[in-house]
């Protein structure tokens, strides 16, 4: 049977549909440091590990932070660097585990969400070790 120029012209167009789905995903995953976080507004947040997601593009973990005016729980997402470039700063995928005290410096969301970019995170023990952080000029993808 030979493929009429319809049949040819949607097989070029579902190729052409699925390359750009393809090449969108990657793209919409990483972002710029600037784009989301400002490094102007400095922040620093003490509270309880409550989840982390070890993935790429980015390692993200979540604390809850103690509201000094109610002494509620707010939970904070804060963002590092991939996998390999915390290894290379000497993190384990057991470094940080659910329920350690963990102390970040990092800058907040340019959108006033309880989101932030660390910088630099120190246990409970007094270990502080590099984030990663798309915002620190000597980390390399």
């Amino acid at each position: 049977m030979k493929p009429t120029r319809l049949t040819s012209a949607l097989v070029a167009l579902g190729a052409l549909a699925a390359a750009f789905a393809i090449r969108s995903a990657p793209a919409s995953a990483h972002h710029s440091f600037a784009a989301e976080f400002d490094a102007s507004k400095p922040i620093t947040l003490k509270g309880i590990v409550m989840q982390i997601d070890w993935t790429n593009p980015h390692v993200w973990f979540y604390i809850n932070v103690k509201d000094e005016e109610d002494g509620k729980a707010i939970r904070w997402a804060l963002e590092m660097g991939a996998p390999h470039q915390l290894q290379q700063r000497g993190w384990l995928r057991d470094t940080m585990k659910i329920g350690d005290v963990v102390t970040v410096a990092g800058s907040l969301a340019r959108d006033g969400s309880k989101r932030a970019n660390a910088r630099t995170v120190t246990t409970a023990e007094g270990k502080t070790l590099g984030a990663a952080s798309s915002g620190d000029p000597t980390t390399r993808q």
